[in-house]
């Protein structure tokens, strides 16, 4: 039945297709292959399904090439201004700590003068409290001379009386009369200087309440300047803060909390951040209170900054790579299946420099199964980082490093396909996405 079946498909492909005959030549003699109808449409069928294919598989083969080189492409822009902005804002960065710590430098030196201004009032102050008592004293000492001048004078005119009316000798009375005027020349000339000092007393009081004028007219051109330079501080502290602030919150952090634990960490006190007191004993003034306010500003943005270097808001990656894998569930590509990528990977170079994400210790360098060559570095507020599949290790165990500070080269040991970092931060042992904190710190850092 089958061949009856055959028989009659050749049968209809006969003119279309008719038999055509493929003669061998060998010593032996001549051979030939008969090509039956429904052969030939099975090998022109068969070409045509090959030739598709391979249309189909170079077409998607192109395509994917000029894809994957306009998303390599677009990382490497990205990348640029990506960088651009860091060295933006790195540059401003700098730029407001070096106007903080001129202001600074300006506020110590305005409180010095302050302070020797205070200084020179509170004995402008006292000598004339002392002058003003040397005058009533003086004025007491007049009046009391005055006194016993007047007093003298009404004795004196007495004893002429009596001494007309007396019945001695000339000479008596002469002698008694001389020894009046000398009385009276001597409290007269006591008077004169009595006046003299009066006069320069009041002279010196004069000049005293000029001095204070001055005084205090210098005190209100630094309370001026001083005003200034809170403002140009408190700003200075605004912007610095703002940007912190927002960094943290984006990455779905406690700012009050990370603070906290920051502040517990560094409680001491002293340097040119202790509050200011007031030297009198009498509470601090209204501009120490301000000064006060600005240094605990300062040494908040301090705790900031000291919080953000202890946390993974850093690019691992020193030099150019491309993000080739998020965080999340995805296809296992070596042995297949979902499974959970606990990281990011970035591929770049084999020997691309792989930086800490953050300051840290370091608790483990070295190899560990599935990971290769791998880095973990213990943070602060709970926080670890791993880098694996690393071609060398820079670093050792219980080693110090800094954000930014070099780990190691990127490589491909362990398990992996190709050349790139895998990238994991945890909370508590839990791995949390680190984009999250790489794109809070992308305007800071």
């Amino acid at each position: 039945m089958t061949s009856r079946l055959l028989s009659r498909v050749n049968a209809t492909l006969e003119r279309h297709l008719p038999e055509q005959r493929l003669f061998l030549k060998s010593e032996e003699g001549t051979r030939f292959i008969r090509l039956r109808p429904a052969t030939q449409a099975t090998m022109i069928v068969g070409s045509a399904v090959f030739v598709g294919w391979t249309v189909i598989v170079t077409s998607i083969f192109l395509i994917d090439t000029i894809s994957s080189g306009n998303i390599r492409d677009q990382a490497l822009r990205e990348q640029a201004m990506y960088q651009d902005t860091l060295n933006s804002v790195a540059f401003d960065r700098d730029a407001r700590a070096a106007e903080a710590a001129a202001a600074q430098d300006r506020f110590a030196l305005a409180m010095d003068q302050v302070s020797a201004m205070q200084t020179r009032l509170l004995d402008s102050e006292e000598r004339r409290r002392e002058l003003e008592t040397a005058v009533d004293v003086i004025q007491a000492t007049l009046r009391r001379t005055i006194e016993e001048r007047d007093d003298a004078r009404l004795a004196a005119a007495t004893l002429q009386n009596e001494l007309r009316a007396d019945t001695g000798t000339v000479q008596t009375a002469a002698a008694r009369e001389q020894e009046l005027e000398q009385t009276l020349a001597f409290l007269t000339e006591a008077l004169e200087l009595t006046a003299d000092e009066r006069d320069t007393r009041h002279l010196q009081i004069a000049e005293a309440e000029q001095e204070i004028v001055r005084l205090q007219f210098e005190a209100a051109l630094m309370e001026e300047r001083q005003n200034r330079v809170f403002s140009q501080l408190e700003e200075a502290v605004a912007v610095s803060m703002e940007p912190l602030d927002e960094m943290f919150s984006a990455a779905g952090l406690s700012t009050d909390d990370l603070i906290e634990t920051v502040r517990n960490g560094y409680s001491g006190q002293g340097g040119p951040l202790m509050p200011i007191v007031s030297t009198s004993g009498d509470g601090p003034d209204p501009m120490s209170l301000r000064a006060n306010e600005v240094l605990q500003a300062l040494d908040e943005i301090n705790l900031h900054r000291i919080a953000a270097e202890q946390l993974p808001f850093a690019v691992p990656v020193n030099g150019s790579f491309r993000n080739t894998s998020g965080f999340g569930y995805r296809r296992d590509p070596i042995n297949g299946g979902r499974r959970l990528h606990a990281g990011v990977d970035f591929a770049g170079g084999r020997g691309t420099p792989i930086v800490a994400g953050g300051a840290g210790t370091v608790i483990f360098a070295g190899r560990q199964s599935g990971y290769g060559l791998m880095v973990e570095i213990r943070h602060s507020h709970g926080y670890t980082t791993r880098y694996a599949h690393m071609t060398r290790i820079r670093v050792s165990e219980g080693e110090r490093v800094s954000r930014g500070e070099l780990l190691g080269d990127m490589g491909c040991t362990g398990r992996c396909t190709g050349t790139h970092l895998h990238y994991e931060v945890r909370l508590n042992g839990d791995p949390v996405n680190p984009m999250t904190f790489i794109r809070a710190g992308r305007n800071v850092f």
